[in-house]
């Protein structure tokens, strides 16, 4: 529904119907560096108060390194929102879209700054990120927080879309990426054939944070995991497995690592061909191009093992559609009506303030 410039909405100041008018759409992302010069700022950044050892933090600029020091995330969220744009003016969605990030430019203090030089005053913000967890939802929530404190009492009101880790939009994509790389692998070796589904690995504690909605990260990794497995090879196999670990080594995280993993796949004997597949991310950024399109690959190559890595959904016109579709869930009077899922876990529409806080640092 368009009303004014802005859609009819969920909550807050009523428009038409009794509903709320939002006036603009957030792209909210990660971000990463674009020059040489950029890679350890944002590092910096990123790692900030998380004691993550100056060590490893050398290691991962290394890792930008090979890549001219240019992380492809930033290039990939600029082709979604041209998307999402494209999207919204196709289907008569008038809603003007920004894009901010959590850890480089486009900063989103910047982007929040832009948004009320614009008349912007209510919105909401699309996160790249399905799934539920500290870092993967409520710390987003907090750089929103943050960045609208940064701006001042007439920064906009930003409210963040639901998590969508079982949405068709983000699942098939998924799905189908997961059947085109089996195509690329010896048909017979299909019944030795593996698929191993990853995501970043976050601290054990974190993934078991508290509030009325935390500790679900894992279990809605297995539930994406199950969905996808069961559309694309329901007579294969699969794991889900974590990677990208960047903590201190004394802090226990999420594990087997992929690298492990595909260790342990290689010396069981049983396993010839593995579809690695990271369903844990919307893009093929750093931590996949590196972690598994480097450093997996070669692991798999060393063990012997034929290895595959299946795409992310990136501007996929599924995923692309399913931002609008979440845009109408919030805004339409029937917005729990119009609500597509593949999944049985709980869901929920908004998440308190409470909610996937992480346990005190020692």
């Amino acid at each position: 529904m368009v009303s004014g410039g802005g859609v009819a909405g969920a909550s807050g100041d009523a428009g038409k119907n009794g509903t709320m008018a939002y006036d603009a759409l957030v792209l909210v992302s990660f971000g990463g560096p674009e020059r040489p010069e950029d890679v350890v700022p944002f590092l910096q950044n990123v790692t900030r108060g998380r004691g993550v050892p100056p060590e490893r933090l050398a290691e991962v600029a290394e890792h930008y390194q090979h890549f001219g020091g240019v992380s492809p995330i930033n290039q990939q969220n600029r082709e979604l929102l041209a998307a999402i744009r494209a999207d919204f003016a196709a289907n008569g969605l008038d809603l003007p879209v920004y894009w901010g990030n959590r850890n480089w430019h486009p900063m989103l203090a910047d982007t929040v700054t832009q948004m009320r030089d614009d008349g912007v005053t209510r919105a909401l913000a699309f996160v790249t990120s399905a799934y539920g967890g500290y870092s993967s939802c409520r710390q987003y929530q907090e750089d929103i927080a943050a960045a609208r404190a940064a701006v001042g009492a007439d920064a906009p009101v930003i409210e963040k879309l639901r998590q969508f880790w079982d949405h068709p939009g983000f699942v098939e994509p998924h799905v189908d990426a997961v059947k085109a790389a089996l195509d690329q692998l010896d048909p017979a070796k299909r019944d030795t054939t593996r698929i191993v589904f990853t995501a970043h690995s976050v601290p054990v504690s974190m993934a078991a944070s508290a509030g009325p909605h935390g500790g679900r990260y894992e279990a809605q990794l297995h539930e994406t995991a199950r969905l996808v497995a069961a559309a694309a090879a329901p007579d294969l196999p699969y794991d889900l497995v974590w990677q990208s670990r960047s903590g201190p080594p004394q802090v226990p995280w999420l594990e087997p690592d992929v690298n492990d993993h595909l260790t342990a796949l290689a010396k069981a004997g049983a396993t010839t061909s593995v579809v690695v597949s990271p369903i844990g991310f919307v893009s093929d950024h750093l931590e996949v191009v590196w972690d598994l399109d480097t450093e997996a690959r070669q692991t798999a190559g060393q063990l012997g093992l034929d290895f595959v890595r299946a795409a992310t959904p990136g501007v996929d016109p599924r995923f692309v559609a399913m931002v609008r579709e979440l845009v109408t869930e919030r805004t339409d009077p029937d917005g729990a009506r119009l609500r597509r899922r593949l999944g049985e876990l709980p869901l929920w529409d908004t998440c308190p303030a409470v909610c996937c806080v992480p346990p005190r640092r020692p």
